[in-house]
């Protein structure tokens, strides 16, 4: 395909995708076939000959359509708000277009400074404290997910814990949740080699709409303690996925720093709305955090996967995740004078994230 082509079915994606979104709402929201359709509509092998542009759309509409649940659906009330915009998928279409994998600031660092940029833009716009600006020891980051987001802190609090207390002591760790915080934590315990039993979940009371009590925790802490455990990680939420709850951030905030433990904050589903005043105080209690998280792709106007991670140290997440093997190696990273996002993240390689500079514009213009 050179370059011409691409303009000429650049346009037809285009257009296919405009006249989706059009008529989206006419497609059943809940896909209504059943297991194993496609295998009986394609070949079993793949095709020797390449096939039309046209034939691929077709395709895609008698055959691909069908089988999609459509999340950008006016009509999709399911899991959580999933809805895009045309500035998010004209971003995604310059990123893929550009191609850059961008783990370190020297693959390419525009990538790494505008993602610098524009997380402090976000982190502004919620109000958060200066300490997770980029200016100073912490900065935000682009995770595909909240559960990679706290997989990333939590491992970063285990390392920074066990420096301090000696590698023997893993299976001492505790980590502390409500009964409504979403799986993703439990999850990250599994890969963390935090033991079953020391993942204290702690149930949620529906006459405080469902919000970790303060006092049970400091209980549970004190007993854990008692028994020679060590509490080093609290996960509070603000809006879960099953119940939107909101936990008491200050209350728990200085449970945390009283116990040294790393307190990070899942504002995954409804962070997003924290941007507005009249919802900021969701969050108040925040500057007791150490990590914080909420989606872009929920509520934000972005395309999935884009999830903002600020923490206030992130020299944490580079001594727990930072590997340097001598062809990653220049004088930049090594001077010190640049961030190398590969260091914050499991994954080394990362894409170009433009489309999220997109959409901070476009919710800037609301």
């Amino acid at each position: 395909m050179d370059a011409e082509q691409l303009r000429e079915y650049g346009h037809k994606m285009v257009d296919f995708i405009a006249d989706y979104y059009k008529t989206i709402e006419n497609y059943p929201v809940l896909s209504q076939v059943e297991p194993g359709y496609l295998r009986n509509l394609l070949p079993d092998s793949a095709p020797n000959q390449p096939d039309s542009f046209q034939h691929v759309l077709d395709d895609i509409q008698t055959k691909i359509l069908p089988g999609v649940t459509h999340w950008q659906s006016p009509n999709y009330f399911a899991y959580y708000p999933s809805n895009s915009s045309v500035a998010g998928f004209v971003g995604e279409m310059l990123s893929a277009g550009l191609n850059i994998v961008g783990f370190s600031w020297i693959t390419s660092p525009a990538a790494t400074e505008l993602e610098m940029i524009v997380l402090d833009w976000l982190g502004k716009m919620l109000k958060l404290p200066e300490d997770f600006l980029s200016a100073g020891q912490g900065g935000g980051v682009i995770q595909g997910t909240a559960s990679e987001a706290v997989l990333v802190v939590l491992l970063a609090a285990r390392d920074k814990i066990l420096r301090g207390v000696g590698k023997g002591a893993l299976e001492k760790l505790v980590v502390y949740a409500s009964d409504q915080t979403h799986s993703a934590l439990q999850k990250a315990c599994q890969i963390a080699g935090i033991y079953p039993e020391n993942f204290k979940v702690l149930k949620a009371n529906a006459s405080t709409n469902y919000a970790l009590s303060p006092e049970l925790l400091s209980e549970t802490i004190s007993k854990d303690l008692a028994h020679g455990l060590i509490p080093f990680f609290l996960c509070a939420n603000v809006g879960t996925t099953s119940s939107t709850a909101v936990d008491p951030l200050l209350a728990l905030g200085k449970i945390a720093k009283s116990n040294g433990m790393w307190f990070h904050v899942d504002a995954a589903y409804a962070g997003s709305a924290c941007v507005c005043p009249e919802f900021r105080h969701y969050i108040d209690g925040v500057e007791e955090a150490d990590s914080f998280n909420m989606n872009a792709h929920k509520w934000f106007l972005t395309n999935f996967d884009c999830s903002a991670l600020w923490v206030k140290d992130r020299s944490a997440l580079v001594q727990a995740l930072s590997t340097n093997p001598e062809f990653l190696k220049n004088k930049a990273s090594q001077a010190n004078l640049v961030v190398d996002y590969k260091d914050w993240q499991i994954p080394l390689g990362r894409r170009f994230r433009f489309t999220t500079t997109c959409d901070i514009a476009d919710i800037n213009n609301y």
